[in-house]
């Protein structure tokens, strides 16, 4: 469960969730599942450049200043702009491929599969009748 506090915890999450999600993916029995999957993918795509663009202006602020390399300020805040620069480019990638995600998704939506497509559900098994009321 995503702890909404610890960044490291709430990574490592995420990266296992995305590695399930790539296992998952490798064969889809139900193409009634590629709608939700898109969408969720899409909004994890979204919050996933948010962060990214969170982590540049956390080097873009004073921590930036403070920053060093082999005991060299000038070098810590170089290095902490082009690190900010390289999370912001990211996030704006992302944003980029989400908006690929987005347009699947709406097209997806328009898709309608066959029943003989993916799999029908399991009969019911019913009680035989006996006589009185049944709820």
């Amino acid at each position: 469960m995503p702890t909404f506090s610890d960044p490291v915890a709430d990574a490592d999450e995420l990266r296992e969730a995305v590695r399930g999600l790539a296992h998952a993916t490798r064969s889809v029995d139900d193409p009634t599942a590629i709608y939700p999957v898109l969408g969720s993918i899409s909004t994890a795509l979204a919050s996933l450049s948010q962060a990214l663009h969170q982590l540049g202006d956390f080097q873009d602020g004073p921590t930036c200043k403070r920053a060093w390399v082999n005991g060299d300020a000038h070098v810590g805040r170089a290095a902490s702009y082009r690190e900010s620069w390289e999370l912001h480019r990211a996030a704006e990638m992302i944003q980029q491929v989400a908006e690929c995600v987005d347009r699947a998704h709406e097209i997806e939506a328009t898709i309608a599969y066959g029943i003989h497509d993916y799999p029908t559900p399991s009969p019911v098994q019913r009680p035989s009748h006996e006589s009185g009321l049944s709820l």
